[in-house]
């Protein structure tokens, strides 16, 4: 079985909900993915580590760090930063916060990030994109070059239209139609 197929196969066993939710974005659904399931599972890590370096390496985007806005985005920043070191490949993980902390060194970004950086911008889910373009307008501020939005699961409901609205390319992993 292909790592896409692992990877589908874990996210509808570990991440697809059925029932009534409400979303982050607001919007009721049917389904929830509970991406966490997957994205914090060692097999799952291992998975995204793979197919995210792979589809970065497709896009021909060469980023000296990845990372997005907390919590969603960590465990799927991590999965690539330690695919990268496996394959001797130099990739740095950071942190959003929602908020800049109140205390120490009152930071909006924690980890390796610099001004001038070129960065991908990561996500476990997208719906709208709001998240994400909160991400890349904290990066940015930052000072560093955000290349596209790569995202483990695309909820297929507007969110990468949002994101090429704002002029940067979206990579999912997986479509949820591939998971329904």
């Amino acid at each position: 079985m292909d790592t896409h197929q692992q990877l589908c196969d874990l996210l509808s066993e570990k991440s697809l909900r059925r029932g009534d939710f409400v979303l982050a974005s607001g919007k009721r659904s049917s389904f929830y993915i509970d991406a966490r399931m997957t994205t914090m599972s060692g097999k799952g890590q291992q998975l995204i580590g793979d197919l995210g370096l792979h589809a970065l390496d497709q896009a021909g985007w060469k980023p000296r760090a990845v990372g997005g806005l907390t919590l969603g985005a960590d465990p799927v920043a991590y999965a690539l930063a330690h695919a990268a070191a496996l394959r001797d490949r130099s990739l740095d993980a950071f942190t959003v916060r929602k908020e800049a902390k109140t205390h120490g060194a009152g930071r909006l970004i924690e980890g390796p990030l610099e001004s001038g950086w070129n960065v991908v911008v990561v996500e476990d889910t997208i719906t709208t994109g709001d998240s994400a373009l909160r991400a890349v307008q904290a990066v940015r501020a930052a000072g560093a070059e955000v290349l596209g939005v790569l995202v483990v699961v695309d909820r297929e409901e507007g969110g990468k239209e949002h994101i090429a609205e704002s002029g940067l390319p979206l990579i999912s992993l997986v479509q949820v139609s591939e998971l329904l």
